[in-house]
Formats: structure tokens, sequence, C-alpha cells
């Protein structure tokens, strides 16, 4: 687990926020009926690298590419290629950066031409499940808080959360401890503490939570074929507060 407080260090992820933000900011105008998700991979490859960073997905136990798009019914870790975005597709888009050996990571979804409601409904929870577990990113809290807030967030709204797969520490690694599962009680697991950076990241589900891996060995689905919808950011405890690392200016955090 890092601690991240040293000036230079906390400068270093701020950049490859603001690297990872400027990216997500550029491929949420791309995404259209008709494009396919390896032309968004390549701009993103791109747009990275010219920023003087490097994906951070991209050979990560031999992850193809760098970035995932996961499509409908996918979850995450889907691979881009030859596939078509159609008008109402719930589209999902996750990225890791890393600058100068600093870590950030995120995701976003979002369905395409707004034509889908159940997709946009499902969509605002997510983003919703993700800031009720920002806010309990506080020193002296646990990560059960968090996970618990975006349980409750979700469940309310009568989705579910998925249980395979969790958020982590991020920092001077891709992964790091701790896990943040989505689901969870309060008052337990780790202690939040100041310097900490995490990746928090719901999962949410149209029907049930469980999820299967397809052949490639990365793409998880949901097992009922229900859509699912992602959100992610990075961000670092501070003693005011969480900061959200991944979003070009403040404000920018509920997009």
């Amino acid at each position: 687990m890092s601690r991240i407080t040293s000036p230079e260090d906390v400068k270093k992820i701020k950049r490859s926020g603001q690297i990872l933000a400027s990216v997500i900011e550029k491929l949420r105008t791309l995404i259209a009926p008709g494009i396919k998700t390896r032309f968004l991979d390549e701009v993103a490859e791109n747009l990275i690298r010219e920023r003087g960073a490097q994906p951070a997905f991209k050979g990560y136990r031999g992850y193809p590419a760098s970035i995932c798009v996961s499509i409908n019914d996918q979850v995450v870790h889907g691979i881009p290629g030859e596939r078509v975005i159609e008008k109402g597709d719930l589209v999902s888009i996750d990225i890791g950066v890393v600058y100068e050996g600093f870590y950030t990571d995120a995701a976003f979804s979002v369905v395409v031409g707004n034509s889908n409601p159940r997709a946009l409904r499902l969509v605002e929870i997510a983003r919703k499940a993700l800031f009720a577990g920002i806010s309990n990113a506080l020193p002296g809290k646990r990560i059960g808080d968090i996970s618990w807030s975006i349980q409750k967030t979700v469940e309310k709204a009568g989705f579910s959360v998925v249980r395979d797969f969790v958020g982590h520490g991020v920092g001077t690694a891709l992964h790091e401890e701790p896990q943040i599962p989505n689901f969870g009680k309060r008052k337990e697991g780790p202690v939040i503490e100041e310097g900490m950076v995490l990746a928090i990241e719901p999962m949410v589900n149209e029907k049930d939570y469980k999820v299967r891996v397809l052949e490639d060995g990365w793409t998880v689905v949901t097992l009922d074929g229900g859509l699912s919808a992602h959100f992610e950011h990075t961000i670092m405890v501070t003693k005011d507060g969480p900061e959200v690392l991944t979003v070009i200016k403040r404000g920018d955090e509920a997009r």
C-alpha cells in the first residue's frame, strides 16, 4: 500500500491524473454510432504517449490494448477490436496511465444517442454510487464505509453490484492494497489514512450481480445478459477530504 506524501511525488501523480482526464475528455467526443472500438484505443494510446506518459494497461498481465471498451452486457475488460458502436449501446471505457512511475486509473459509461432509458438510469445510478463512495474516503474512516455506501446506493435503485471485481489502491503500481469491494459493512476493513491513493470503481449490473469471463480470457459479461455500467476515479485522501485526481478541474467530478 502506497501513501504518497512528498510534494514531488504528489505533483507527479497529479500530473498522471491530469493526463488521464484529458484523454477521457477527447474520447467522450468520439463515441458515436459507426465508430470501431479499435479506433478509440488507437486515439487513446497516441494521446497518452504524446503527453509523455504510457498506457498502464497495455501489456499488463498480457492485456493487448491501451484501454478496455465494454459494451452492453460486458462489465469490464472488453478488448477493443472490429466491433462497431451502435445507437443505444451502453459503452464503458476504462483507462490507466503511468507517468514517471505514478499510476492513475479511471472509467466512465455513456449511452450512445441517449436513446435507451433503462441504460441511462443504470448509468446515472453507477455514477451516483461512485460519488457516494468517494464521499466516504476520509481519514479515520474504513474501507467498508466506502463499500457500504456504494452498495446501498445501487441496491436502493433496484440494481446490483458486481462481487468478483473490486476497486483498489493505486500509486506506484496499477493495483495495490487495499482492495475496495463495492459491497460491505460500515466500520469494517482497513483504516483510511491521509496520503492513500484509491481507485474507487463501482460496476453496476441491471439484473443479477453474477458474471462470467469469455473465452478470450479477459472480457467479463453479466451471467444473465443484463446491462452493466462502470465508473471510476482515482482519488487522494487528504486531511481536507478526498481529492479527485482524474478530472481536469474541480467541478468536473460528476461528469
